[in-house]
């Protein structure tokens, strides 16, 4: 009893009013085991209120999405500021350094001269 043919000749070659209604009742289970849940199946409005609150996540999720994109833009752009001004104060301290040792390497040196000038003159 596949098909709706095969249901009709069972129902005209009933013999009574019994049998006729052993075979509904037949066709009624097979049909219930083959779509054992008719109220989980989805139609086609299940179907669309799923994709507009699924639509609707994305969209949530895609502005969050950029809030947070924006709050680790503004991040690296203080970081690379402070970074900046770190490498500023790191040159002027490297230009203190060298003017510091010329103010001493160039005494020292006129005192070596000085020195060796003196030591030639003993010899």
């Amino acid at each position: 009893m596949n098909s709706s043919v095969a249901l009709y000749e069972a129902l005209t070659s009933a013999p009574d009013e019994r049998a006729r209604a052993r075979v509904i009742a037949e066709a009624f289970e097979r049909l219930e085991e083959r779509y054992p849940h008719p109220p989980e199946l989805a139609t086609q409005g299940n179907v669309r209120e799923s994709e507009l609150r699924l639509q609707k996540e994305i969209e949530e999720v895609r502005a969050e999405l950029k809030l947070d994109i924006e709050q680790v833009r503004g991040a690296l752009r203080e970081s690379e500021l402070r970074l900046l001004k770190e490498i500023e104060q790191v040159r002027g301290e490297v230009a203190r350094t060298k003017v510091d040792l010329l103010k001493w390497i160039v005494p020292l040196m006129f005192a070596q001269v000085a020195a060796i000038a003196a030591l030639v003159k003993l010899l």
